[in-house]
Parts: structure tokens; C-alpha cells; sequence
């Protein structure tokens, strides 16, 4: 969402809106306001302790959160924002408080709802509250549009929260395709230490219960286990798949993950596979593009996704990809194409999968060609020019739509052709 919210934020700035995000301060170092990029500029509010507040514990801090970003408001003019975006529901419930006050249209973008991710939860996980959902439905009902990731998030909108159909706009999230791009294997597997006759299978993602990182080391367990028996090749004689592969599981605990922060490593360890597996930590942007590339495949084996934008990144890199076959993956990954979707999380199902793509070389650059050419229908500019288009929806009207009354400027001076109000998180 983090991602999201940034470069969403960029390009609508290169388009002359400007944008403000206000977040929550999570560190005393953070500054009261940093300009993120021309035009963007990043408000960070202090709403409870900086650091250590348990996401369960966020509710709490609503009053606070609200009461900065009015109080920022309160410095300027009437009018000042033209129009707010929330997104999640915590934001949503800041987001309705505000236009109220502020007269102006609200846009919400949920990212995850409540109700979908307890339909699915994984084994031992912990669902989300009814306060969550509670929240969610207001947020829908008070919204002046709902702007959705895939059809398919839309249509869950409207069966299971209420959402008026005519007010729900289907906006699919991009990628950075400047960044993203297929490049040098060998010297993205160089970088990373990784050898070149490795097949290399890559989770992206918080390790918590909900992105299941645990059915990827099940799997990869499996594949070892019968590694003394080959599997044919098409490349010539034959090809141990299993005794060469490698996994590499990038990320950190999150979420319900907190309670147990090294259950991955204990699991590694459990099924015998430690030395088969790497761990490493959130990777900055041009690091994880390294990562994409030196991958054979990318895992995301999430009980729900709304989107996953790792999995069109993966593919904008020319990595194919293996993805449980649930919510906007389906949508992110063409079956067959540009990797593969797997109902289910059973075990013998994702070896099989992982299994019978690394033992064909030709039909991983196949896909690998596929994934390259399928990610490029999903830019950061498509996702902005499909949101502009839901502000206008909501009653915004941009200067170079029309006779439109020019909006006051700021007292920074900057000089724009249209403006709109602040992304709100």
C-alpha cells in the first residue's frame, strides 16, 4: 500500500494535481513535512507512541490522527483540498470525518477487506476483528466513490459490504516499468552470491499466516525429499531438481507473523532444508529488481491478495510466476502464460508445480517472455490516469477539462494548470 500510495502520488503530481499524504510519525527523526517529490509533499502526523503501537492498538489513535490533519487545514483558506483519497479503513474513517468538514468528495481505496481475508484464513491464523468490519462498511457507505483493484474486488464490494455498484470504479495497480525490467541474470545471481546452476524459487512478502510463505517451504521440502530420483529435461539427459534448488525468502514478520518472528527459520529447520533456504530482509527497490532477476520463479502462495504487486513485478522482470489461484492474482498472473495458478495449498500441488517448470527450460522462457510482455499493461501512469478519471466521477473538474473556475493557488506558489486535494493514508 506504502508503494502504492507514493507512486500513485508522483504521477498525479507530473500531471499537475498536487498531493499531500498524511501519515502517522513513526519515529521522533521524522520530519513534520518532507517533500517526497515535486508536488508531493509527506505530512507526518504525531498520533500515539512513535514506535512499538500494535496494529490492533491503531484505532485508538483516530482522534489524534484526525485532529493533525485538521489542525493543518485549519492554517489555509476554505477550499484549500479539493478532494481526499483514503486508503484502508483506518484512513477511511479519518477520510469521512473530512469531507464532512471540508465539503469535498471523498475517494476510498480499501487494499484489503476484513470480510474476504477471514473467508480465507490460513491455519492458526488469527482473523480480522468486527470492529475492522464495522469500520469497512461505514467507510463504504459514506464514500462518494470506491475505487477497487479487479473486477473481482468490486463485485465483493457490492455482495458483502453494500457498495452501490454505480459508485465503484475498477483502477488495477501498476508497477515502476523505469525499474522493473528484464536485465543480466548472471550478474543479478553474482550479486546476491547465488551460483548459476541453482534454480532459485523466491517468496516476496511479509511472513505472516495470510502470505504463506510456509506452503513454499512445504513444497520445497517435498521436491528435496525425492531429489535422488531425475527429472527428464528437455536440455539433454537429465536434471536434478530438487538437490540444486534454491530458496530465498525475502522479507520480514508482520502482522500476526510479530508472534512469532522466526517460525519460517524454525520451519526451514524442521523439514531439514536450512541449507537450502536464505533469509534475507526487506530489500531496498534496486536490490529486489536483483532479486527478480536472478529467480527462476516467484512464489506467492497468499491465502488473499487484493492484487500483488510483487507478482507483477516479478513478471516485468521477465521472472515467471506461481501464485495461488485467489483474489487479484488471478487477474496479476495468466495461467499458462506467465506462470502458473494453483487452486489450493496443498503441498503436493505446489511441488508439482514448482517442480515440473524447473525441469523445462524451454517452457520457462517461454513464460519468461510472456511474463515481460503481460506487465507492461500495468504502469503507475495507466493507474493514475484510471484514478483522475474516478476524481472526476466524484465531482472534481480539472482546469483542461472545460470552463472550469480556476481553484486559489498555494501561498508556496507553485504554479499548476489543475488541482485536487490530498492523498490521505
Amino acid at each position: 500500500m506504502n508503494v502504492y500510495v507514493l507512486q500513485t502520488a508522483k504521477q498525479l503530481a507530473e500531471r499537475g494535481v498536487e498531493v499531500e499524504i498524511f501519515t502517522r510519525a513513526t519515529s521522533s527523526e521524522d520530519a513534520p513535512v518532507h517533500e517526497a517529490a515535486p508536488g508531493v509533499l509527506v505530512r507526518h502526523v504525531q498520533a500515539g507512541p512513535f514506535e512499538g503501537l500494535d496494529k490492533r492498538d491503531l484505532p485508538t489513535q483516530l482522534c489524534a490522527f484526525a485532529a493533525g490533519v485538521f489542525r493543518e487545514e485549519a492554517r489555509h483558506a476554505p477550499g484549500y483540498y479539493g478532494l481526499v483519497h483514503s486508503h484502508y479503513w483506518l484512513s477511511g474513517q479519518v477520510g469521512w470525518l473530512t469531507r464532512d468538514r471540508w465539503k469535498v468528495p471523498l475517494v476510498h481505496t480499501a487494499h484489503t477487506l476484513a470480510a474476504v481475508k477471514n473467508a480465507s484464513l490460513a491455519d492458526g491464523d488469527t482473523p480480522e476483528p468486527p470492529a475492522r468490519e464495522i469500520g469497512e462498511r461505514q467507510v463504504v457507505a459514506e464514500a462518494d466513490r470506491m475505487v477497487a483493484n479487479t473486477a473481482e474486488e468490486a463485485e465483493q464490494l457490492a455482495t458483502l459490504y453494500g457498495a452501490d455498484p454505480a459508485q465503484l470504479d475498477v483502477v488495477a495497480p501498476g508497477a515502476d516499468l523505469t525499474r522493473y525490467m528484464p536485465g543480466d541474470r548472471s550478474a543479478a545471481r553474482t550479486a546476491l552470491g547465488i551460483a548459476p546452476h541453482e534454480h532459485v524459487v523466491t517468496f516476496v512478502g511479509r511472513i505472516q499466516p495470510l502470505k504463506a510463505p510456509d506452503v513454499l517451504l512445504r513444497a520445497a521440502a517435498d521436491i528435496i525429499g525425492r531429489s535422488g530420483s531425475t527429472v527428464g529435461s528437455n536440455s539433454g539427459g537429465s536434471n536434478t531438481v530438487g538437490s540444486n534448488l534454491r530458496i530465498l525468502v525475502v522479507g520480514g514478520p508482520s502482522g500476526t507473523g510479530l508472534q512469532r518472528p522466526d517460525s519460517l527459520i524454525e520451519l526451514a529447520r524442521d523439514l531439514g532444508i536450512s541449507t537450502q533456504v536464505t533469509f534475507l530482509p526487506p530489500q531496498s527497490a534496486d536490490r529486489l529488481v536483483q532479486v527478480y532477476r536472478a529467480s527462476d520463479l516467484v512464489a506467492v502462495p497468499s491465502y488473499s491478495e487484493s492484487f500483488g504487486l510483487v507478482a507483477i513485478e516479478a513478471q516485468a522482470c521477465g521472472t515467471p510466476v506461481v501464485a495461488a489461484d485467489v483474489g487479484g492474482l488471478g487477474v496479476a498472473v495468466r495461467d499458462n502464460e506467465t506462470g502458473l495458478l494453483v487452486s489450493g495449498h496443498r503441498t503436493a500441488d505446489w511441488a508439482g508445480a514448482i517442480e515440473t517448470l524447473l525441469a523445462d527450460r524451454d517452457r520457462l522462457d517461454q513464460l519468461s517472455v510472456g511474463a515481460a510482455r503481460h506487465a507492461e499493461n500495468f504502469s503507475w501512469a495507466r493507474t493514475a490516469d484510471g484514478l483522475l478519471e474516478s476524481y472526476r466521477r466524484a465531482g472534481i473538474q480539472f482546469i483542461d477539462d472545460g470552463p472550469a473556475e480556476l481553484l486559489p493557488r498555494r501561498p508556496r506558489g507553485l504554479q499548476r494548470r489543475r488541482r485536487t486535494g490530498g492523498v490521505r493514508v
